[in-house]
């Protein structure tokens, strides 16, 4: 079964040709950070607007490298949301009138589920119960995935992703935008444990995440300690970098040890690491000491499938194609799409009794 995906939830125009839900025959993604990084992050209007410039070459180019015609293509798979409403409605209006015109079946898919799917390509089968970490500049939770298809979140950021926390801190400094990639860099010459930022407590005891007291604190140490701002042109001071890697260990350490208490409670068979900021070597680095440490395998997708792709979301189509899914063309576009289709999210823990002081 060939599925084309196509993907606009953000800031990437992104379509794939998937066989069966794990073989990638073609993957295309145009990038528009280039256009955003003068504004230190994604316009929606101008987002939008680039999609519609570029999904259809995008989508014909997918179906040139994958050397298939749209009459070979067995069904269409969308993210229907969350993202942005102009940019998710590109994506959606383009799928249901290309399936409508071919009579090709279509169907929507959550982008965080695309997420999860997204190990599915490069890794062992996935063994359930799972436990995915889905990390993003746009989403960060954690999901219990007790088979296929089951999901319901367990731990979830109170105020920014953790994506959208790099980012901001990147700014503080003026180094750039995306904040990740440019935070990673700097902090492998820095030293993490030069600065102690605060890890947050949750008042209600939730295994919950917040990263607003960590921005905080880092806005107050570069005033408090004179730290500049970085000037066109000049280099990185070794106080950056070490403000970046201690910044970097903080994040990576509640994202981890979050995960880490969770897998004792839930005790899944897999770990699951997910989304635009998986792609970040220390926070692959920590997840891997806590999979040894709790002898559970955890599972990355590679740096193109970490980004947002249109693979992901063939794959997380196809499942729900082989399940009987179909979408109707009164679906439309639903930014506050929730991955959750279990019953009521404390429920797995007030069973295992779980009280968490993180």
């Amino acid at each position: 079964m060939l599925v084309l995906g196509i993907e606009s939830s953000c800031d990437e125009t992104a379509a794939a040709v998937v066989r069966d839900g794990r073989e990638i025959l073609s993957s295309v993604i145009a990038s528009q950070i280039d256009m955003h990084r003068p504004w230190g992050g994604v316009v929606p209007e101008l987002a939008s607007r680039e999609h519609l410039e570029k999904i259809d070459p995008i989508v014909n180019e997918a179906l040139e490298r994958a050397e298939v015609g749209l009459s070979d293509i067995d069904a269409i798979a969308v993210t229907q949301g969350p993202g942005l409403i102009g940019s998710l409605l590109v994506g959606v209006c383009y799928a249901k009138a290309l399936a409508f015109s071919r009579g090709i079946p279509f169907v929507g898919v959550n982008h965080i589920e695309g997420h999860v799917f997204s190990v599915i390509f490069e890794n062992p089968p996935i063994e359930y119960p799972a436990l995915a970490l889905i990390v993003s500049g746009g989403h960060t939770n954690i999901f219990h995935v007790p088979e296929a298809g089951s999901y319901k979140v367990v731990s979830r950021t109170r105020d920014d992703a953790a994506g959208e926390a790099f980012d901001k801190v990147s700014k503080m400094l003026e180094l750039g935008y995306p904040g990740g990639p440019i935070i990673e860099k700097l902090a492998r010459e820095g030293d993490a444990s030069l600065v102690r930022f605060p890890q947050a407590k949750i008042s209600d005891g939730r295994p919950d995440l917040s990263f607003s007291g960590l921005k905080t604190a880092v806005s107050r140490y570069i005033r408090e300690n004179n730290i500049e701002q970085l000037r066109d042109g000049e280099q990185p001071s070794q106080a950056i970098k070490d403000l970046a890697a201690s910044f970097q260990a903080a994040a990576v350490k509640a994202l981890v040890g979050t995960m880490e208490k969770l897998a004792v409670e839930l005790q899944p068979k897999t770990l699951i690491v997910a989304g635009g900021v998986a792609c970040n070597l220390a926070l692959q680095s920590a997840a891997e000491k806590a999979s040894n440490k709790l002898g559970i395998p955890v599972y990355f997708p590679s740096k193109h499938l970490s980004t947002d792709n249109a693979a992901m979301i063939a794959a997380a189509g196809y499942f729900h194609f082989q399940k009987g899914s179909r979408g109707e063309l009164a679906m439309t576009a639903d930014v506050t799409m929730r991955l959750q289709n279990l019953d009521n999210e404390d429920d797995v823990l007030k069973k295992r009794k779980v009280r968490y002081r993180l």
